[in-house]
């Protein structure tokens, strides 16, 4: 099966939406949800790194887990569970879905992708996100997309409060839809912050038999 783009895959895989109802609080005023942005553009700005567990789960409950490599800005690895032929990584510049299996390599802009939101800490939420009602104080919810770039998709992305975490905030998880609606649901677990990733964590083998490896 081809297909466009790497969340496009992904969410063939597990395709659900992130079960935010219930979970982050109602913010009405506008001083409460510019005060929520600002505090998650601290989130990204000084998060410089991160690790984390992560799952997938599909619509029919089944799950994929895996570990988590971010560096900021641009760099993301999505290693999966043994016998999954799957590797998504973006380089800072490109985001990448090598399929093993196939021996298929596709590549797309970060920028063109919901990961941008997440991978670009200067980027001005002011702009392109807004606040979710949510059910707890302890949660935020935060949906980023550009009205002038539908092709793009949206991300959801879920905080906890967490003193220990960089700004008071633990990125939980988020639900990236793609231009196709597929949506894809990532949850996180252990994560670390600014701890030392090297750049050769988002290096990957070509498994094309006419490409050297990068």
């Amino acid at each position: 099966m081809t297909l466009k783009n790497p969340l496009t895959r992904l969410a063939a895989l597990t395709l659900t939406p992130l079960a935010v109802a219930g979970l982050a609080i109602v913010v009405p005023a506008a001083a409460q949800s510019s005060s929520t942005l600002a505090s998650v553009q601290s989130h990204l700005k000084l998060t410089s790194s991160m690790t984390a567990d992560f799952v997938q789960t599909d619509r029919n409950g089944q799950r994929l887990s895996g570990q988590l490599t971010l560096k900021r800005p641009g760099k993301i690895r999505f290693q999966y569970q043994k016998g999954v032929p799957l590797l998504i990584v973006g380089d800072g510049s490109s985001l990448t879905m090598i399929d093993y299996e196939v021996r298929q390599v596709q590549r797309w802009p970060v920028k063109n992708s919901p990961l941008g939101a997440l991978l670009d800490p200067d980027r001005d939420l002011t702009k392109y996100a807004r606040v979710l009602p949510t059910g707890s104080n302890e949660v935020l919810s935060v949906e980023v997309k550009d009205p002038a770039r539908p092709e793009y998709g949206t991300i959801t992305m879920v905080f906890v409060r967490d003193a220990a975490a960089p700004a008071g905030l633990r990125l939980r998880g988020w639900v990236a839809l793609d231009s196709q609606n597929n949506r894809t649901r990532i949850d996180l677990s252990n994560q670390k912050f600014n701890v030392a990733v090297a750049d050769s964590a988002f290096r990957w083998t070509d498994p094309r038999p006419t490409k050297r490896g990068r």
